[in-house]
């Protein structure tokens, strides 16, 4: 048995069968079709290799049962020679079929790739921040990465998989039988014998991989956790490093010793399958020798059915499986569209506005908010990291009732809690209003486009996040074609160049994770500065200068006459 084939056993057997019992939802099969559409052509030209390489695979053993019969026992050297030429040339049109196929197989593959994983990432940044705030950020980069490549998986490999083994069984079989019913039959029988040790085995590695995948995960989990610089910080300030080790390596020996049992089995399962192969094909020469002597059949055809033989119990064990194979792809392709399927809170009118003007006007007029609950946001799938809650959140924001005059200061004061951080989400739309309405110059913000909307409006957090890029990447965030001279202006206005111009690699320097390498007031004032760059009509300050220290707070402060200046 080739490599190849035991592989293809191999995955086929170890593959989870938890898949056989879930259910798809209506319409996923039509919806996965459309997929593929695009790709039509390549698919149908993919298909066809795949079956020209199955015709091969039965031709070769064939030209050598006429190659022994008709060539080396008659002793007819220039027919051993064509035939034996011929047997060449058909393993360099195999291979050249089979580059052909990879060919068509990656384009396949790779551009469904490129159209889930784009429309995922679109999708995803459409939604509302309530859905980020249930959403565990692992559980999505799954979704782009792991069940994107999973679905891809039922056109290059499902499909291709089952058609090839499907028109391979059928070629074999039928040619054995024609060559010799009896050799077939006692190969059929055999057959258990071949799939019951494989099972065994497939079970037990499920088993392991599903224990190895779980124990992966949670060490992924504490890496991240523990490799940023806030859990670094909490690490060393609270003394645990040895802690940390210690949970790390116990996790990291299970791991490993998982490791060595998946590897003793998986050469147990490959030495086995390739033993059950060996002692079958004995049997077909020892009944194949007898037939020959008898008469019944050609030494060539002994030898031809034999290869055959090689070529059979491969596709019978991977179509033993194809329920779980192409469950496995279904429900991964099943999976993206819940994603997809998912509906973005915030909903733009068709007929909605563009906010053009600068000196506005803003109303809260008797507005009303209560936070969404988990089940309306949250993925169904990701209960464990988002459980949907069925109880109605309470109002959290009531009767809201006051104006802004354009270009005025308007200062909302409460204590922590009492909704100042929800107010100032609600004017640019990160969450809808539950009653009443926010109007600008007496239009309701719903009736403009989110986008300028948004255009219109800026923020400074009381923790400004910056990405780990360097400081000209995060100002132009604000502004992708701002020049130089531009980025200087607003930095020297957010009191912020002194400090930029002495570093080495100025606007080029990195400002690591979230702007760790940053102090609080530099973050502040350099987001600020990013501010300044996009040049909002509204400005929203939600306690921009908490938590510093007085001489920061001074040249924040001193920093927001330039961003307020002009500004409501």
């Amino acid at each position: 048995m080739s490599q190849h084939a035991v592989w293809m056993t191999f995955r086929s057997m170890t593959a989870d069968p938890s898949v056989k019992s879930q259910k798809l939802k209506p319409g996923t099969i039509k919806r996965i079709i459309t997929y593929g559409k695009p790709y039509k052509s390549h698919i149908i030209i993919f298909l066809i290799t795949v079956v020209i390489e199955a015709l091969l695979v039965v031709s070769t053993p064939l030209l050598l049962r006429e190659l022994i019969d008709k060539g080396v026992l008659p002793k007819d050297a220039g027919l051993v020679t064509k035939l034996a030429f011929l047997v060449g040339l058909l393993a360099v049109v195999d291979a050249a079929f089979n580059i052909f196929g990879r060919w068509y197989s990656a384009r396949i593959g790779e551009g469904l790739i490129y159209d889930l994983r784009s429309q995922v990432f679109a999708h995803i940044q459409r939604q509302s921040i309530a859905f980020f705030t249930r959403t565990q950020t692992g559980a999505l980069i799954s979704r782009i990465n792991s069940d994107v490549m999973g679905a891809q998986q039922a056109f290059t490999g499902t499909l291709s998989g089952v058609v090839s083994n499907v028109v391979s069984l059928v070629l074999v079989v039928t040619t054995m039988l024609i060559l010799s019913w009896q050799i077939t039959v006692v190969s059929l029988l055999l057959l258990p014998a071949f799939l019951l040790p494989t099972k065994w085995v497939g079970k037990r590695i499920q088993a392991l991989t599903r224990d190895s995948f779980n124990l992966n995960a949670t060490m992924s989990s504490t890496m991240t956790e523990r490799f940023n610089v806030s859990g670094a910080l909490l690490v060393n300030l609270y003394g645990k490093p040895a802690k940390e080790e210690n949970f790390f390596r116990t996790r990291a020996r299970k791991v490993a010793d998982i490791g060595i049992q998946t590897a003793m089995l998986n050469r147990v399962f490959f030495v086995g399958i390739t033993s059950v192969a060996a002692v079958a094909t004995a049997f077909a020469y020892g009944i194949g020798g007898h037939l020959a002597i008898n008469g019944s059949i050609t030494v060539g055809t002994l030898l031809a059915i034999t290869a055959l033989l090689i070529r059979l119990y491969g596709p019978l064990t991977a179509l033993s499986n194809v329920r779980i194979d192409v469950m496995t792809a279904l429900v991964s392709f099943e999976r993206v569209f819940e994603v997809l399927d998912l509906q973005p809170m915030i909903v733009e009118k068709a007929d909605a506005k563009v906010l053009k003007k600068k000196d506005l006007k803003i109303d809260f007029t008797d507005v009303a908010f209560s936070y969404p609950r988990a089940d309306e946001i949250s993925l169904a799938s990701l209960e464990s990291a988002a459980k949907p809650e069925t109880v109605e959140s309470g109002e959290v924001l009531r009767g809201i009732t006051f104006s802004a005059p354009a270009g005025s200061l308007t200062a909302i004061v409460g204590p922590s809690g009492a909704g100042k951080t929800t107010m100032s989400a609600l004017l640019p739309r990160l969450y809808d209003v539950t009653r009443g309405a926010i109007t600008i110059d007496d239009e309701d913000i719903r009736e403009f486009t989110v986008q300028s909307l948004r255009d219109s409006i800026g923020v400074v957090m009381q923790d400004a996040h910056l990405f780990h890029e360097t400081i000209s990447e995060n100002l132009r965030y604000a502004k992708e074609d701002a020049t130089e001279a531009e980025m200087i202006e607003a930095c020297k206005a957010a009191q912020i160049w002194d400090l930029i111009s002495t570093l080495p690699n100025g606007f080029d320097t990195m400002v690591g994770e979230r702007g760790h390498r940053l102090s609080g007031g530099e973050k502040q004032r350099l987001a600020i500065a990013r501010l300044l760059l996009k040049a909002p009509a509204i400005v929203i300050l939600d306690e921009a200068t908490a938590h510093l220290d007085s001489e920061n707070e001074s040249l924040v402060h001193e920093a927001l006459k330039h961003a307020l200046k002009g500004r409501t």
